[in-house]
């Protein structure tokens, strides 16, 4: 039975979730007897009175938001309290780097980078800046305002690209006609996908699609939500389900879209100096020292205006750092790890929004022995991927025999037992498993 490394669980989850990405389709998405009634998703219940998506806006604003931070209750991960709070796993990940991403210890302190600054870019319509997977949208009626939401993006060899596009067409619970070249991709895996599939769990375009006037691209939900905010897509612009919602009520057709890739960003807000910065996405790696030299040209400019003095070596600490967090970057100006410190901590709700729960288990259900561990974390960990993989495969650590076993289940019958092992192979190389009593464990 294969065992899964700790080292490797970032790999396995992002190959994971990159099989199902629905995109790169073409003419024919959207046919005229596809169903158009929208079915409504389960709207979050704000546990705290932070804002997420929805920032009051001034003519000379450049950045929005505030910091916080939660404490971690058990069976807490990094990915459930990022969709909770409107972040991606790069945001939440990126700024809690010593804490494990699907194991985060109880009592341990997750800072909320909450805080973003808008891309230079005409403030109209959608604006998405790839490079830190955020999206940006400027309703023509309310000019006070303007919306944020984390994005998942086009992996390398399928970037999203870039430029000025419109909404073109807008459609509720699109079919997906599959691309021969995703389909050969699933055959290679073991995996084999009809040449559409319909609304539904196994519909990675999710609930709401809006294809762009660039041949062949959307912005559209996912039945994995676990991956926005990482490159996991054939090169469409993936939302969270409650998000898409949302903007797919808010935009029309020929609403403006504009794609950048704005890796270093600066604000002057309040008297202090800001950059975020990010890691240049693989296609501009390369260009990393000349879109450095136009941020510190940038930062020259706005402390001679202001009569203020930069932190040059603070500046070049932040741009090594990349964790895409707005940092003050005056001389004698805070650090990343003392803003953190001092973030407002607010409420754990009594569940995050979709978080996944695997059900009891009892002898009479039908489930399957996923794995083995000597160690109690490494079960911990594979039970939380599996739990927020899309669909769902549920899952749970069982202590016995003087060891750890994942085991996965309750299943409804035995074909599903056997997709998902089909599943538990192509996705994460584990073979295998059995259908197992849980009382055998004991």
């Amino acid at each position: 039975m294969s065992i899964v490394s700790k080292s490797l669980s970032l790999l396995i989850l992002f190959s994971a979730l990159s099989l199902l990405t629905g995109c790169q389709t073409f003419t024919g998405l959207f046919p005229a007897d596809d169903e158009q009634s929208v079915v409504e998703v389960p709207k979050p219940q704000l546990q705290t009175d932070i804002a997420k998506h929805e920032f009051d806006l001034s003519a000379d604003q450049e950045m929005i938001g505030e910091v916080g931070a939660i404490e971690t209750r058990e069976n807490d991960t990094l990915s459930d309290i990022a969709r909770h709070f409107g972040l991606g796993y790069n945001d939440i990940t990126n700024a809690n780097v010593g804490l494990s991403a699907w194991t985060p210890k109880a009592g341990s302190r997750v800072f909320l980078p909450l805080q973003f600054i808008l891309p230079d870019a005409p403030r109209k319509g959608i604006v998405l800046n790839l490079a830190n997977m955020r999206m940006f949208y400027y309703p023509a009626k309310q000019r006070d305002k303007v919306f944020t939401y984390p994005v998942g993006i086009g992996r390398d060899g399928w970037n999203t690209p870039m430029g000025l596009t419109s909404v073109a067409v807008k459609t509720a619970n699109p079919t997906w006609h599959v691309p021969p070249s995703i389909q050969r991709e699933h055959e290679e895996k073991g995996q084999p996908l009809p040449s559409a599939v319909r609304a539904g769990p196994d519909n990675p375009l999710g609930l709401f699609a809006m294809r762009l006037a660039i041949p062949s691209y959307l912005i559209h939900g996912t039945n994995k939500p676990y991956g926005i905010g990482m490159q996991v897509s054939h090169g469409c612009v993936q939302m969270y389900p409650e998000d898409i919602e949302v903007m797919f009520k808010k935009t029309s057709v020929g609403t403006p879209v504009r794609i950048v890739h704005q890796p270093y960003l600066t604000a002057w807000q309040d008297g202090m100096l800001y950059l975020e910065a990010n890691n240049p996405l693989e296609n501009w790696s390369a260009s990393k020292s000349k879109l450095k030299a136009q941020a510190v040209k940038e930062l020259r400019k706005i402390s001679k205006q202001h009569k203020v003095s930069v932190d040059w070596d603070k500046v070049n600490r932040v741009v090594e750092r990349a964790d895409g967090i707005p940092t003050p970057v005056l001389v004698s100006s805070p650090d990343v790890a003392e803003i953190a410190k001092t973030a407002v901590l607010l409420a754990h709700p009594d569940k995050f929004y979709g978080q996944p729960v695997a059900d009891m288990l009892d002898d009479s259900d039908l489930a399957m022995l996923v794995a083995t561990y000597n160690s109690e974390t490494e079960a911990e960990q594979l039970a939380a991927m599996l739990n927020h993989q899309g669909p769902q495969i549920p899952a749970r650590k069982v202590d016995g025999n003087n060891a750890y076993h994942v085991v996965a289940g309750p299943f409804k019958n035995k074909k599903e037992v056997k997709a998902v092992a089909n599943r538990l192979h192509a996705d994460f190389e584990i073979d295998g498993v059995k259908q197992i009593k849980v009382s055998e464990l004991n």
